[in-house]
């Protein structure tokens, strides 16, 4: 399981990296593919702080 601290970091630098670059200047597929990323970070701290937080998805 991922360390808290570690995935707020990973988040952190992947939100930093991406606000430095100029959008027009990335091709599209490497710009899609940080996106896809910044989104499975999130995605993945989310269900950290459900779960520290003992929130759970509907149905789940």
């Amino acid at each position: 399981m991922m360390e808290w601290g570690h995935a707020m970091r990973e988040l952190s630098t992947a939100i930093d990296h991406l606000a430095a670059e100029d959008p027009s200047e990335i091709p599209h597929l490497q710009l899609t593919q940080q996106l896809i990323e910044l989104h499975w970070q999130m995605a993945r701290l989310q269900a950290q702080i459900a779960r520290r937080t003992s929130v759970r998805t509907p149905g789940g």
